[in-house]
């Protein structure tokens, strides 16, 4: 006889990177069957998070203005693509995250004051911002300063030292990071997306130390 422990566990979000990872769909190509690709890979995703009661992630998806496509018309697709997509994540009563992303990955939207005058122009009010601590490490001039300006936008923080690697590994100073995001009230996740270095055990265990050490047991 097996006896099961009855655990409590919630997904905290569901990312879309597989749909440029895979195939290069992103929102702001310069072809509409691509871009309506794109789409419809997110707008399953956002399905299955729902199911799940969490939000979905538009990061690499989101795409950057490049060949012919000017920024505004690349900002028009995009903030399309957005309105309607947080349409879809507002009716299963979740937020859809946007993921401001380093100039390396993306020229879009880079820092957190330029993604939150975005998303201020949009129809729907229930697209946040992903806040990425390795993408702010190289955009932002102070990242509790950044905090605390887009505070009302902020619907997930991904856990990640200056390295990509766990908090500790790199030499991101979280403890101002961790108080800001108390200031401003902040109650969502913390979700380590790292590297599994120097392997995936130890990964882990940093994890978890950082986390025991910044914020308590």
């Amino acid at each position: 006889m097996v006896c099961w422990a009855s655990t409590v566990l919630k997904v905290a979000a569901f990312g879309t990177g597989a749909g440029w990872v895979i195939h290069k769909w992103q929102l702001c190509d310069a072809s509409p069957e691509i871009r309506r690709q794109a789409r419809e890979f997110i707008r399953q995703i956002i399905d299955l998070a729902g199911e799940f009661s969490a939000p979905a992630i538009i990061g690499s998806m989101q795409g950057r203005v490049e060949g012919d496509v000017s920024r505004d018309q690349a900002l028009q697709w995009l903030h399309e693509a957005l309105n309607d997509l947080g349409t879809q994540a507002a009716q299963l009563h979740q937020s859809l995250l946007f993921e401001p992303l380093n100039r390396y990955e993306t020229n879009l939207f880079n820092r957190l004051d330029d993604t939150a005058a975005f998303l201020k122009t949009l129809e729907v009010k229930n697209v946040k911002i992903l806040a990425d601590l390795f993408h702010m490490n190289i955009e932002e001039t102070s990242i509790p300063d950044a905090l605390h300006a887009a505070a009302q936008w902020i619907g997930h923080v991904h856990f990640a030292d200056s390295n990509r690697r766990a908090i500790g590994f790199g030499h991101t100073q979280m403890g101002p990071v961790v108080q800001a995001l108390c200031e401003i009230g902040y109650a969502g996740y913390l979700s380590a997306e790292i590297l599994p270095l120097p392997n995936p055990e130890a990964a882990a265990q940093q994890t978890f130390k950082a986390f025991e050490q910044l914020i308590g047991k």
